[in-house]
């Protein structure tokens, strides 16, 4: 019994980097919620939300059970990351905007990239199919709590985040381009991913939208 729980946990690449998407985003989406003031059950309601929306998806989208409805081990990892969230809002102020939320944030950001990438090679899909799916499992989370959080998903109007997921699926599929193992396929897309996003964070890296181009007339003098 001991040794299948383990399994579950870290017996594979994609076994790790699903452990670790499912803590971190669950605690993310539940400190949203808790800079929010939702009660209890809208907190964990998010925060397993964000944990799992992406990768049911993912799931969905290759023909197959999501995994959160196969293992209750699944959604004990969803709950530890609620319960983390909760916690660290009693011992911080601002637990949403400390480091801590920002690092899992990427961690789990990164994590879930890999894992999509990875269920999208087995699937046999395309290198844009490996891209999507990879993007997909990580943002679709977020935008999902953000629709329960009654806002505008942030990914589609501020900050450079699902483009680090763009990335990381990109390189995962790359790397096997060119002959890379899959553990060394998955280990590029994570640290892509998460050194991009932290990059984007730190650097406070932005898109550009339509508005900041402005029209043509003003970039050429016209007299």
């Amino acid at each position: 019994m001991s040794q299948d729980f383990v399994s579950i946990l870290f017996g594979s690449p994609f076994a790790v980097m699903n452990t670790i998407g499912l803590v971190a985003f669950a605690l993310v989406g539940s400190s949203k919620a808790i800079r929010e003031e939702f009660d209890l059950f809208g907190i964990t309601i998010v925060g397993l939300a964000m944990a799992f929306a992406g990768g049911a998806t993912r799931d969905l989208l290759v023909t197959r059970v999501p995994l959160a409805l196969q293992s209750p081990i699944e959604i004990g990892l969803g709950l530890l990351g609620v319960g983390l969230a909760i916690t660290l809002s009693v011992v911080l102020s601002s637990p949403e905007t400390h480091p801590v939320a920002l690092v899992s944030d990427a961690i789990g950001l990164a994590a879930f990239a890999t894992t999509g990438a990875i269920v999208a090679t087995e699937a046999g899909v395309s290198a844009f199919g490996i891209v999507a799916v990879a993007t997909i499992n990580a943002v679709g989370g977020g935008a999902f709590a953000d629709v329960l959080l009654d806002r505008s998903p942030f990914i589609l109007f501020e900050d450079f985040y699902a483009s680090c997921a763009v990335l990381g699926g990109g390189a995962y599929w790359l790397a096997g381009s060119f002959g890379a193992t899959g553990s060394t396929a998955a280990g590029v897309c994570a640290v892509v991913t998460v050194a991009t996003r932290l990059a984007a964070v730190t650097y406070d890296w932005n898109l550009p939208t339509v508005q900041s181009l402005g029209p043509l007339s003003d970039r050429f003098d016209c007299e």
